[in-house]
């Protein structure tokens, strides 16, 4: 008991522990990956904020020598329509993840600049007007007009020898006389990267000890939930080991599984100790019972032996008819006991009724239709109980009525005899009890009648009850499910 015990608590550690794990698991990397995403859009706010910056300078017209790219931190590239690099942040070595992979522009600054600062400058004829004009409705931008919508992306790049992740914006900006531009500018990733790697860390590190202090905690709290069980375990061993079972198991001050379990396990002994007892009284007064057919018989037959002229043979086939009777009582008793089941067939209790009450007299038969599912012989040895009872009580009459009243099917016994008083109503029905001495042995059976017909109705779903009648005798009631 012990080992399942352990096992249980082993079970429910374990459980509890992949439980909380999953449950770490999914809360870690959702909160790693809202980390990563919240600081994410952070490097590219930044890098948005940069790249409109150095757009807003293009669309005021900064040639592209005079263009703020001089952040270390934040790698800005300038390309024109047809991916041609014309501006680069000075110490950028390398770059990846924008536009164009170049980082020198394919044109000398002095050469780029606007018309006022020689800067590309053009002839002024309609031609470049027109070339303009066009550039402008390709890009959906009026001059000097920044795009509201940037789009983003994840590259790396290498400035002034040390090389890092960004993430770049690129925000379109057009310009008078050099058409649309793309601005990409760039924000560090390794303060995002460092702080996801801190919670990663402090996550691997935190998950193990919050782990071990579930799996104590579980540990001990079921082994102080399980206690109890213990303890009621050593109780019913040691009331298994006595054969004691007036004794019970301890219930715990609470109100939980444990305690009802072990409050059920009291009743369950109440019940089983009851049970024993009564058939231990059942045994005695059985044996009491047989003892003296058995003791007048056998007299009978040593006095017909010796005087064979004095042989009582009437009475000898009484005590040998009574004994059967009482040996009958007993084997159905002991099959009722044992939770026979009654057959399923359909009778008619109004006929039943009629063949049980012929022959016999004072006896009354008002009977209607009421057919039940269950054994005939079983269901007719009731109806020869109560009327046996009845005429052994009645004065002049004995009425049985058979009705129907919803669903059930009741046989009423009624007799006028002295009737059975409201203390007794019950105990009547308990076996071998006879409440005055016209229930004695001499004038009827053993006491077994009454208790034989309530064990038959509650086999059959039914009641067997016993209450007064008006003219003051008693009234048997049976009540089974009609068909």
């Amino acid at each position: 008991m012990r080992r399942r015990l352990a096992s249980v608590r082993a079970r429910a550690t374990l459980g509890t522990t992949l439980v909380v794990a999953v449950a770490l698991l999914a809360a870690g990397t959702a909160v790693l990956l809202s980390l990563w995403t919240n600081l994410s859009d952070q490097a590219g706010t930044q890098a948005e904020r940069t790249a409109r910056e150095v757009a807003a300078e293009l669309a005021a017209g900064q040639p592209y020598r005079a263009l703020s790219l001089d952040d270390d931190d934040r790698p800005v590239q300038v390309v024109t329509e047809d991916g041609t690099l014309v501006a680069v942040s000075e110490h950028v070595e390398r770059i990846s993840g924008t536009g164009t992979d170049t980082v020198r522009p394919a044109t000398p600054p002095a050469a780029a600049a606007p018309s006022g600062d020689g800067e590309g400058a053009g002839d002024g004829d309609g031609d470049s007007d027109a070339d303009d004009d066009d550039s402008a409705g390709a890009a959906g931008l009026r001059p000097g007009e920044i795009a509201e919508d940037p789009s983003y992306s994840d590259g790396s790049a290498t400035v002034d020898g040390e090389s890092a992740d960004y993430r770049f914006a690129a925000v379109e900006v057009e310009t008078e006389d050099r058409g649309t531009l793309t601005v990409y500018a760039g924000a560090p990733l390794s303060t995002e990267r460092t702080a996801v790697r801190t919670a990663l860390t402090v996550m691997l590190i935190g998950f193990p000890l919050v782990l071990a202090v579930v799996a104590g905690v579980t540990w001990l709290m079921t082994r102080r939930a399980l206690r109890p069980v213990e303890g009621i375990r050593r109780e019913m061993a040691a009331i298994t080991a006595s054969a004691d079972l007036a004794r019970r198991v301890p219930e715990p001050d609470s109100h939980d599984e444990v305690a009802r379990l072990a409050r059920t396990t009291n009743e369950t002994l109440a019940a089983l100790e009851a049970a024993v007892e009564r058939q231990r009284r059942f045994v005695a007064d059985a044996s009491h019972e047989l003892r003296s057919p058995i003791a007048s018989l056998r007299t009978q037959l040593e006095v017909g032996a010796a005087h064979p002229e004095l042989l009582d043979v009437p009475g000898a086939v009484e005590d040998t008819v009574r004994l059967q009777n009482l040996a009958a009582d007993l084997l159905l008793l002991a099959r009722l006991d044992a939770g026979e089941r009654p057959a399923e067939a359909r009778v008619d209790l109004a006929a039943l009724a009629r063949e049980e009450a012929a022959g016999r007299v004072r006896v009354s038969v008002d009977a209607e239709p009421a057919d039940v599912s269950g054994s005939r012989g079983q269901l007719r040895r009731v109806l020869a109980n109560l009327l046996d009872n009845a005429q052994r009580h009645a004065r002049e009459a004995v009425t049985v009525t058979v009705r129907r009243e919803g669903g059930r099917a009741v046989v009423a016994v009624a007799d006028d005899g002295d009737g059975v008083p409201e203390a007794d109503r019950e105990r009547v029905f308990e076996r071998f009890v006879r409440l005055d001495a016209a229930r004695s042995r001499d004038d009827g059976g053993a006491g077994l009648g009454l208790a034989i017909a309530r064990d038959v109705a509650e086999r059959h779903g039914g009641t067997l009850t016993v209450r007064g009648t008006p003219e003051g005798g008693a009234l048997f009631e049976l009540r089974l499910p009609a068909v």
